[in-house]
């Protein structure tokens, strides 16, 4: 199938089937994540417990991605994506229930949340090792990562803008309801995906220590290593900015869900920039100045959107802070999965999810507990600082990551070769 080297990743058929159905799900997926913040917010009117839900959601990922980790490198794992996705789809049928029987209570939210959270400990290292099979060219597997980063921004621009539309004229519960559906579209495609053979065999040895030898194969490597510990600190920060937009939305900037939808969709479109710009690029040298610069820029504008109470402000820095925000982690990402050895990538991958998506239940718990006490500015203050003296730090050891990182043709951060 001819496509433009923008796109040549979907040359490849069982990329595509994966591209067009998780395209569907995922906009279905930012419509439940806004409608519950709303929802949470409007039942509760407090910054604290929006955090907590967010805690709920992400804490089972923390805990549960090195057993799905050690699954991912054992199983068939487009069944096991079957069973998750089949999973998260009953959760979003219970969610759509309670609230349009109209006895939904925040309780009911947290508890689903976390539901929500187990099935996806185990969906998202599945789904990232998945995507190296998806290809059969290796070469369109940085091509691969970064169109999977503009499929998820494409419906970050989306998702946030409609459910701001639905949430105002019909209610959150029609936002569940079209995301119990979407899951109609990554269920076809994963069962319509060709295998040219069966998954490798099982490692023999048992469950700790196959996990012990992908923890070993990550942090014995300084340069994966450095990249875990700044994906950490990037999604613990600036990336809890989204759990306090409903406080900014409706109590700094006086407006409701469509104005919640806005500003969330301002930061998709910035995301969506840098997922355009990540996959025109045909190469990952220079990902490393990439990390840095954009990681900044994301901070930068964090700190600055805390102290903005003009709305027509607070957008393009909104645009700023995704397109900051999503270059660093999908950069991170593709490293990540470009320096790793296949025989290890879900094991190595479920670290990647647990320092992605780990740190947010408690970067989101301590923002909300921040911003009840002190203010949602100082929370959003404190967070850019914290990450801008991370970056920092990883900037005096940038020399010495791309020395570590350069024996393999293609395992290199240098920028230079």
């Amino acid at each position: 199938m001819p496509t433009f080297p923008l796109f040549r990743a979907l040359a490849h058929r069982n990329f595509r089937l994966f591209f067009f159905g998780q395209g569907l799900s995922l906009i279905g997926t930012w419509l439940q994540q806004v409608a519950m913040s709303w929802l949470t917010y409007r039942l509760s009117g407090s910054a604290l417990l929006l955090g907590f839900v967010t805690f709920c959601q992400y804490i089972a990922v923390l805990l549960l991605a090195p057993v799905a980790g050690v699954l991912a490198d054992r199983v068939d794992r487009r069944r096991a994506l079957l069973i998750t996705q089949s999973m998260m789809l009953a959760q979003a049928l219970t969610l759509t229930v309670l609230t349009a029987t109209g006895s939904v209570a925040v309780w009911h939210i947290a508890a689903l949340a976390m539901v929500l959270g187990c099935a996806s400990a185990f969906d998202i290292p599945l789904r990232h090792a998945m995507i190296a099979r998806l290809v059969a060219d290796r070469a369109h597997l940085p091509n691969a990562i970064a169109l999977n980063s503009l499929l998820i921004n494409c419906a970050r621009v989306v998702g946030p803008a409609l459910a701001g539309i639905l949430i105002a004229s019909v209610g959150e519960s029609i936002c569940f309801g079209l995301n119990t559906l979407s899951f109609g579209a990554v269920l076809y495609a994963l069962t319509q995906m060709r295998w040219g053979a069966a998954s490798a065999p099982s490692p023999a040895a048992g469950w700790f220590a196959s996990w012990l030898e992908g923890a070993k194969s990550a942090f014995g490597f300084r340069p994966i290593r450095a990249a875990l510990l700044l994906i950490a600190l990037i999604s613990g920060t600036v990336g809890t900015y989204s759990t306090l937009m409903p406080v900014f939305a409706k109590d700094v900037f006086g407006g409701d869900a469509h104005t919640l939808g806005a500003l969330l969709s301002a930061a998709g479109s910035g995301a969506l920039l840098s997922a355009l710009y990540l996959a025109s690029r045909h190469t990952t040298h220079g990902l490393d100045r990439v990390i840095l610069i954009a990681g900044t820029t994301a901070a930068l504008s964090m700190l600055a959107f805390a102290h903005s109470t003009r709305y027509a402000l607070a957008l393009p820095l909104l645009v700023t802070l995704g397109a900051g925000l999503i270059a660093a982690q999908a950069s991170i990402q593709t490293l990540v999965q470009t320096l790793v050895d296949d025989d290890k990538r879900g094991r190595v991958m479920s670290l990647y999810t647990m320092a992605f998506l780990g740190t947010l239940p408690f970067g989101n718990l301590t923002a909300g507990a921040v911003a009840r006490y002190a203010g949602e500015a100082t929370a959003f203050t404190l967070n850019a600082c914290v990450c801008l003296a991370g970056l920092l730090v990883f900037w005096k050891a940038l020399p010495g990551l791309r020395i570590d990182a350069r024996p393999g043709p293609s395992k290199t951060l240098d920028p230079e070769t």
